[in-house]
């Protein structure tokens, strides 16, 4: 399969000008949406009592009629572009179709989306933006008894007002909050309850403005049927990654043979292993559409 996949391209939907213009041209597709995240294995020990990790990505694309393709790969995979096109692909992609990219607004999983398609949108993960102003809020309570209840439930309301902001797309407003926030626990001799939440604050703010440019509004986005999270990829993680390299029954991986396992589980999933297989060894007979029931 590996040998198979064509070259990594920076384009590939790409708008042709000979073409005939827009307006004469039917109406495209219905949008894909397209949800990306990351997930961390244990790397194979190289050295006695030495252990790590390393990163893997997780695609899942979903068309209008629910259908979704699978796709992954290990964090330095030299052909990514490429892998998440024939995702997209396999699904009818057309050029003129638009495409809805959701991740957690990590640089990898940016990069990945720019230019693969010329009508597609980026949008930040709410699921991700919610979860980091949760744990702010939590690191707040963990502060009763140890600091001024006045103090806290500023934080408190101005954590909220960030959040409702953040909700409805006001970038700038809510960037200003994050700077009011960080005079408001800054000092000297602040306890380490508040330099820590004040370290979280910084990282915010830095995580907010660097990805302003795909945070839309939530808000009406949710109110018109539209998606604003990458759950389906959470799910997509536990299906592809987790049992085996995570959770249960984690064990240490190469990055070469996490990389191939993905390849297969993914074919797997999609439903086109067989078809692989069928391409190899015309030979080999269609499976009944049946299912076949295995009776130990």
């Amino acid at each position: 399969m590996e040998a198979e996949l064509g070259d990594e391209r920076q384009h590939f939907v790409e708008s042709d000008p000979q073409a005939e213009p827009i307006s004469s041209l039917p109406e495209p597709k219905p949008p894909l949406v397209v949800g990306l995240d990351g997930a961390y294995v244990h790397a194979a020990r190289r050295e006695p009592r030495k252990e790590g990790w390393f990163e893997v990505i997780v695609g899942k694309s979903i068309n209008a009629a629910g259908e979704g393709k699978y796709v992954a790969f290990v964090h330095n995979d030299e052909k990514p572009k490429r892998r998440l096109y024939e995702a997209l692909k396999s699904q009818g992609l057309e050029p003129g179709q638009p495409v809805s990219f959701f991740s957690d607004g990590e640089v990898t999983m940016r990069r990945l989306q720019l230019y693969l398609s010329p009508q597609s949108e980026h949008i930040l993960d709410w699921f991700h933006v919610t979860m980091k102003l949760t744990v702010m809020n939590q690191m707040r309570k963990g502060m009763a008894g140890t600091e001024p209840v006045a103090w806290l439930g500023a934080v408190e309301q101005d954590l909220e007002s960030l959040k409702w902001h953040l909700w409805n797309g006001n970038v700038d407003p809510a960037l200003r909050l994050v700077d009011g926030l960080k005079t408001m626990l800054g000092g000297d001799g602040i306890s380490s309850e508040r330099q820590k939440l004040l370290r979280t604050i910084r990282e915010f703010g830095n995580y907010i403005a660097a990805n302003q440019a795909f945070i839309p509004d939530y808000g009406d986005r949710h109110r018109n049927g539209k998606r604003i999270s990458t759950a389906f990829a959470e799910s997509a993680v536990n299906q592809l990654v987790s049992r085996r390299m995570v959770k249960q029954q984690q064990m240490h991986w190469t990055e070469r043979g996490a990389h191939l396992l993905l390849q297969v589980r993914a074919q797997v999933l999609n439903g086109d292993l067989r078809k692989a297989f069928g391409r190899w060894y015309p030979g080999m007979k269609a499976r009944s559409e049946e299912p076949v029931r295995i009776v130990a």
